[in-house]
């Protein structure tokens, strides 16, 4: 999948400031940031840069695929919220120490099938994997938008 078009960041002080400018155990609303500048900042400062794009998901079940596909998840991935939050935490921390963590979740939808009340359960995986990470000292920053 490809990412959207962008301007480079001019300098690796500005991807150090644009991380030092969020909480290490943030989940938020991409707003003001942009996707390659995210990335930009995660590869500067030896962060995994994890991205999905999930315009095209319009139920649990899609996103939950999608995620696990864009993330690269083990084939066991059970595909609900449970097994997100084990493959974002536990399975992470097993293979050994982590640098810390960019996310960004893309174009999250907001369909019938994947409503308010499900897209605030998924973000909570991600709230939930930033505690877990920032109690081990570890950035865990996640960024969203929705469709």
């Amino acid at each position: 999948m490809t990412m959207p078009a962008s301007r480079p960041v001019s300098a690796a002080v500005a991807s150090d400031d644009l991380l030092a400018a969020v909480p290490p155990q943030a989940v938020q609303s991409i707003r003001a940031f942009r996707i390659p500048d995210l990335q930009q900042a995660a590869v500067a400062s030896g962060q995994h840069f994890l991205y999905a794009h999930l315009a095209t998901a319009q139920t649990r079940a899609e996103v939950l695929e999608q995620v696990g596909r864009q993330f690269h998840f083990p084939p066991h991935y059970g595909r609900n919220f449970d097994a997100l939050y084990d493959c974002l935490t536990d399975s992470l921390h097993d293979a050994g120490q982590q640098p810390g963590f960019v996310v960004v979740l893309d174009q999250v939808p907001a369909t019938a099938k994947f409503d308010k009340e499900m897209r605030e359960q998924f973000i909570d995986c991600f709230r939930d994997a930033a505690d877990f990470w920032g109690e081990r000292g570890i950035a865990f920053r996640c960024f969203y938008s929705y469709l």
